[in-house]
């Protein structure tokens, strides 16, 4: 049990070290050389959970989709949001977050890889067909498309904060974002009753430590 985590250990750090050459230099430039000196361990460590970089990008990209934190709330629409405003609080945070949305908009990257979007999308039309089901969405909302058009936005909307002069808070920016978009996918009742505070995701997360202090 000792050696097997261990080896989980180890794998998670070569793939937070490549995340971070990824990010700060791109997929190109990024070298086996450079993520062993960023991660402080051997290069036979490395090639025993990785052949190669191209199976290290993999292993950033399929990690990075992932809705943690995220808890169950009485509306789906809320999951929906809590998901994107977390994520939005995590990705400065998170290497392997930041990492996947450099790999996602680089050409190259995206040519080998292709891109985790359609796995987000899939994941906010879960829930948002379940929302509907519950009478939470307006009936003319398609899920799938609605959940597709966010993904775009919120990509769209953290690519521009970054490039900014005085970079903005991607955190507050999704939540003026769901500002824009809820008034017109949402029955009034349900819409009255969302928190899509950009403070949310922060007490969410402070909520889950608290919780998983306590257990």
């Amino acid at each position: 049990m000792a050696r097997q985590q261990r080896a989980i250990r180890t794998r998670r750090i070569f793939l937070e070290a490549a995340a971070e050459v990824f990010d700060e230099h791109g997929y190109d430039a990024a070298t086996i050389a450079a993520i062993l000196d960023r991660a402080g361990l051997t290069r036979g460590a490395l090639y025993f959970h990785f052949t190669s970089k191209e199976e290290l990008a993999r292993g950033v990209l399929q990690e990075a989709v992932t809705a943690d934190g995220v808890t169950p709330q009485t509306f789906k629409l809320q999951e929906w949001v809590d998901m994107a405003l977390l994520l939005a609080y995590r990705l400065p945070r998170e290497p392997l977050l930041s990492a996947s949305i450099r790999l996602s908009v680089d050409p190259r990257a995206r040519s080998l890889f292709g891109t985790r979007w359609p796995d987000w999308i899939v994941i906010g039309a879960d829930l948002l067909t379940e929302a509907k089901e519950r009478g939470e969405l307006l009936p003319h909302v398609d899920p799938v498309a609605t959940s597709r058009l966010l993904v775009g936005a919120w990509t769209g909307v953290q690519l521009v904060t970054e490039s900014m002069a005085e970079p903005l808070d991607l955190v507050t920016e999704i939540s003026a974002l769901f500002e824009l978009i809820l008034p017109n996918t949402t029955v009034p009742g349900v819409l009255a009753r969302l928190d899509t505070s950009p403070h949310r995701a922060e007490r969410i997360i402070e909520q889950n430590r608290t919780a998983a202090a306590a257990s």
